[in-house]
């Protein structure tokens, strides 16, 4: 029995067409994290796109951007406080962002952030990483800034 090419040509294009909707590409995914974090935080800009990274602005930060998902860490939020010892306003940030970010309860990012910002200093040194509720926290800091960084590993 021979092939109607007519009918089966359309019919392929129109399954190419459908499996390529159904897959969403990660991009996507990461600008429609980092629309929702503008949304739903107030002083939040979103820039520029480079390289997998999301970089955002806020008034508590010095730098804040959004890593998306690669080979190691589904996401990663990373921001640096402009002094030394960062403010309230810098640890609730982090903490909003993290809970949008990773979906978990604010309170939970909050303690999170706030015990490795607080572990930093004279006995534990300033390059600090622990784990907490799945999630891992790395705190640096240097003469003038702090920096948080906020990721989940992929198998997780």
């Amino acid at each position: 029995m021979p092939i109607d090419h007519r009918r089966a040509y359309p019919l392929a294009a129109a399954l190419v067409l459908l499996s390529a909707l159904a897959s969403p590409a990660c991009a996507d995914r990461c600008d429609d994290l980092a629309r929702q974090l503008k949304s739903q935080i107030d002083g939040i800009n979103i820039g520029r796109t480079a390289a997998n990274v999301i970089y955002l602005s806020h008034p508590a930060t010095k730098q804040l951007r959004l890593g998306c998902t690669n080979r190691s860490v589904t996401n990663e939020l990373f921001a640096q406080s402009s002094t030394r010892k960062p403010t309230p306003a810098f640890t609730d940030l982090v903490a909003s962002a993290g809970a949008v970010v990773f979906t978990i309860p604010k309170q939970d990012t909050l303690t999170g952030a706030t015990r490795c910002l607080g572990r930093m200093g004279l006995f534990r040194g300033n390059d600090i990483k622990m784990r907490f509720r799945r999630l891992d926290f790395r705190c640096t800091r240097d003469k003038s800034t702090a920096a948080i960084s906020v990721s989940r590993s992929r198998n997780e």
